[in-house]
């Protein structure tokens, strides 16, 4: 049994293959080398999409001074590796507290929108890296609205707004040129002041809104004491001419309660009510002691005769 299973091994090594397979290194060489060279092909090209510049960074040389526009560039794999910045306007927001001429403070907030100059890339990577904004912005924006709004009363920064966003703006524009970094706009968005001036301002249009009660309360006095006046003196204009009429007329205060009870008498015949009255309630007791006031009525009836015949 043993001599069996002997030989049975020793035909199967005759019969078995020496070896690898031929061809199968070949197989593996072309295999990696394919891969080397896919490796190759896709680390030594690189795509800048739009509204974005490339710089590029040597292990050997460093950053170098070209800039790279849009589209598809090429470059030694391992060796160099590409650096994009976007150059399209970014919005940013700075807020600051400062000071007034008058010693105010003020809150004031900007917005800004700001891009790299793309001829100058290597040397901002070089100076800030990337996050330029981030590093320059804050600083040099505090340190132009500190620097402007301390040449304005807090007055003069609401009534001359236009004139201070113009000054922030030129002023910033030329303060961010020196990180080359370009200003595309500036515009001030808050302006708010303390609690101190914001009481001083209510307090202000309130006396301001009482002065004009005051100066309406005091023209319309002397109108009203202009219209007394007036009345005062057409009162007394007819007093006089009354007491002149009954001066000279005795009659005339006859004649003055015949014209009240009339009045009397028709305001009592429109009324719904009876009322009953005397002579003496209804001024009618007119007879009494009345000849001088026959003799006025005939003469006024004769006159109204006389002229009656002569028309």
């Amino acid at each position: 049994h043993a001599w069996s299973l002997t030989n049975m091994a020793q035909a199967f090594r005759r019969f078995a293959p020496s070896g690898p397979p031929k061809g199968l290194g070949v197989g593996a060489t072309l295999l990696i080398g394919g891969g080397v060279a896919f490796w190759g092909i896709k680390n030594s090209i690189y795509n800048v999409d739009g509204g974005h510049r490339a710089i590029i960074f040597s292990r050997i040389g460093g950053i170098q001074d070209r800039v790279y526009a849009e589209g598809l560039h090429f470059r030694i794999p391992w060796f160099q590796y590409p650096i994009i910045y976007d150059i399209r306007s970014r919005p940013r927001r700075v807020t600051s507290p400062t000071g007034s001429k008058d010693l105010q403070m003020v809150n004031i907030g900007l917005r800004v929108l700001s891009r790299p100059l793309a001829d100058k890339l290597p040397t901002m990577y070089q100076r800030l890296g990337t996050d330029y904004d981030e590093r320059v912005l804050p600083s040099i924006a505090n340190e132009v609205l500190k620097s402007v709004v301390a040449q304005f009363n807090a007055s003069q920064l609401i009534t001359q707004r236009q004139k201070v966003s113009l000054m922030i703006r030129e002023q910033l524009t030329q303060r961010a040129l020196d990180f080359n970094i370009i200003m595309d706009d500036v515009s001030i968005t808050d302006l708010t002041f303390g609690s101190d001036f914001s009481a001083a301002i209510e307090s202000k249009q309130v006396a301001q809104q009482e002065a004009q009660r005051a100066v309406f309360m005091v023209e319309k006095a002397k109108q009203e004491r202009q219209q007394k006046m007036v009345q005062a003196e057409g009162e007394a204009a007819a007093a006089s001419l009354v007491g002149k009429a009954m001066t000279e007329n005795p009659g005339y205060l006859k004649l003055r309660k015949i014209k009240a009870a009339q009045h009397i008498a028709r305001t009592i015949a429109q009324s719904h009510n009876r009322v009953f009255l005397d002579g003496q309630a209804l001024l009618l007791n007119l007879r009494s002691g009345d000849e001088e006031l026959d003799a006025l009525v005939e003469d006024f009836l004769k006159e109204k005769k006389e002229s009656a015949t002569k028309k």
